[in-house]
């Protein structure tokens, strides 16, 4: 794993995103050197202008794949399904290209072969992402893992491993006396009386993930496990194998020295002082870009049911301060003429048939823009929820609280990761992934998670 901008990459996944670029910055060149009559001749200016086309084009074609998913190690698509995102990808490229290349003062006698030649490329940059994302690394790129333990904490791992990223090898587990075997009993590497460090020679181990529930009593052999550190091989802590392989951070493995003397948690004047400008000015935009899908919105829910088009509900801000959250009515009026809140379920039969549309294309946050605008609101944080929900989550979840440490968010890295949740279970996954956000959050961070929120919308996941 590699560390951008306190966000972690697989080193596979950063070489994927290199290749599309050049490979996409060499179709562009191609096209020029066939059209051009003599490239020597040019000025100056043509190639100051073809280069900084092509590394627009080049980002956007980035920014499409990304937020379609074509560079998430987790996915559970079929080869049809990826198939189906890159033709979509094709064809939002379409015009992006025409815009790029005709903006430019770039130009060249046969434009349209030029273009021609350029998508044809792309397309073949998008048939090879279909091919990687559903293809097993080589032997020499699969990275081979060792878990030091066999309880339940080693157990989880071992699950999460094989369910997060085919293209790494479980060697198997190091077993120790003080703890009792719940996993990898047909995978236990210490009989035979091997000590560590010849089990992670032998297997040729990349990395050993610490995964014992009780580390005091001469448990944990701290040499050993320095032995194979000064080797080469990684050595970590099973929170932080989480945080890094999962993008979260578990509560089951997670303590509170780990949050505290861990780096993370930066609240800079600075970083706040950049994320407000980008707030204000992404959600400026947003807005104009917005305006007649929110007029068309309020028209279909005037027209389908009488009462108010926007609906205020209280939720918790930040530093646990209270505020109103605007959103285009999706429910009956009646909703909770009870008065006892309730999460909204799957085919909840409380919503209107606009609202189950605009719900499943999240144009019912819309409205949350003017909150952005206002303040109390981020375009990327951790939801806001309500009260009520608050003082109970505080209650059974622990850290919950931390969650109020930064802006609510209109979207969030729990959001973009976890489909749609309505019971206490679904909260603690997702405070999982806010706690992530919450310590690794940067502007890097909130870019990422706004392409991946456009994903997410194309392909109507997760909301309900």
């Amino acid at each position: 794993m590699i560390k951008i901008f306190n966000h972690y990459f697989h080193k596979r996944t950063v070489l994927q995103i290199f290749m599309d670029f050049f490979l996409v910055l060499g179709t562009i060149a191609l096209g020029v050197v066939l059209q051009a009559k003599d490239l020597t001749a040019e000025p100056r200016e043509f190639w100051i202008a073809s280069v900084t086309a092509a590394i627009f084009f080049a980002l956007g074609v980035l920014v499409i794949n990304g937020s379609l998913g074509f560079y998430q190690r987790i996915h559970n698509r079929t080869r049809g399904q990826s198939g189906a995102r890159a033709l979509l990808s094709l064809v939002m490229l379409f015009p992006l290209s025409y815009v790029i290349f005709h903006i430019s003062p770039f130009s060249l006698d046969d434009t349209k072969l030029f273009l021609l030649t350029m998508l044809l490329g792309v397309g073949l940059v998008l048939q090879n992402r279909v091919h990687v994302i559903h293809s097993m690394a080589t032997d020499d790129a699969r990275e081979r893992v060792l878990i030091f333990g066999t309880g339940a904490r080693a157990k989880s791992v071992g699950q999460s491993l094989q369910k997060s990223d085919a293209n790494v090898d479980l060697v198997g587990y190091y077993a120790i006396p003080t703890e009792v075997a719940v996993a990898g009993s047909e995978r236990s590497l210490s009989e035979g009386g091997k000590n560590l460090v010849e089990v992670v020679r032998e297997y040729k181990v990349d990395e050993i993930v610490v995964a014992v529930s009780e580390r005091r009593g001469g448990s944990m052999p701290l040499r050993e496990l320095l032995d194979c550190k000064l080797q080469g091989v990684r050595v970590m802590d099973i929170a932080t194998h989480f945080e890094r392989t999962m993008g979260q951070i578990r509560l089951d493995t997670v303590s509170a020295g780990w949050l505290v003397f861990g780096d993370g948690f930066a609240q800079s004047v600075v970083r706040v002082f950049v994320k407000r400008i980008f707030d204000l000015v992404c959600a400026t935009i947003l807005l104009v870009l917005a305006l007649p899908v929110m007029l068309v919105t309020a028209i279909l829910i005037v027209l389908e049911s009488s009462g108010p088009v926007l609906y205020r509900q209280e939720r918790v801000g930040l530093l646990g301060t209270t505020f109103n959250v605007v959103k285009f009515r999706s429910m009956r009026t009646d909703a909770e003429k009870d008065g006892k809140p309730r999460w909204a379920t799957s085919n909840d039969s409380r919503v209107t048939r606009v609202g189950r549309v605009i719900r499943k294309l999240r144009i019912d946050e819309l409205p949350q823009l003017f909150s952005v605008l206002v303040g109390t609101m981020s375009l990327v944080g951790p939801r806001p929820e309500r009260p009520y929900f608050v003082e109970q989550l505080t209650k059974e979840l622990p850290y919950y609280a931390v969650r109020h440490s930064v802006k609510p968010g209109v979207t969030g890295w729990a959001q973009v990761r976890y489909q749609y949740g309505a019971s206490m279970q679904d909260a603690a996954e997702k405070l999982q992934y806010d706690l992530y956000y919450v310590k690794n959050h940067t502007l890097f961070l909130d870019m990422i998670v706004l392409f991946e929120t456009i994903g997410v919308v194309v392909m109507r996941k997760g909301a309900q």
